[in-house]
């Protein structure tokens, strides 16, 4: 019972935010272009860089979706 509660909180979450979160796709590998073709000359150091950028990126956007996400399901 507590794990469908959960689950039925998160599922109009996702179903009602999925297809904004497609507009983060082509900001993130913008972004992160631009930041590496600011610090390097080479193509492939540019887009090695963009690389990590990304990933730093991706993975900053999720862990402040997990710590909004556990804070509103502390709330509701």
């Amino acid at each position: 019972m507590y794990l469908s509660s959960i689950l039925n909180g998160m599922v109009p979450l996702f179903a009602m935010r999925m297809n904004e979160l497609w507009y983060a796709l082509p900001l993130i590998v913008v972004i992160s272009l631009v930041y590496s073709g600011t610090r390097y000359e080479r193509p492939e150091d540019i887009l090695l860089g963009s690389f990590h950028s990304a990933k730093w990126i991706i993975g900053f956007m999720v862990v402040i979706f997990a710590i909004l996400w556990f804070v509103s399901w502390l709330a509701s």
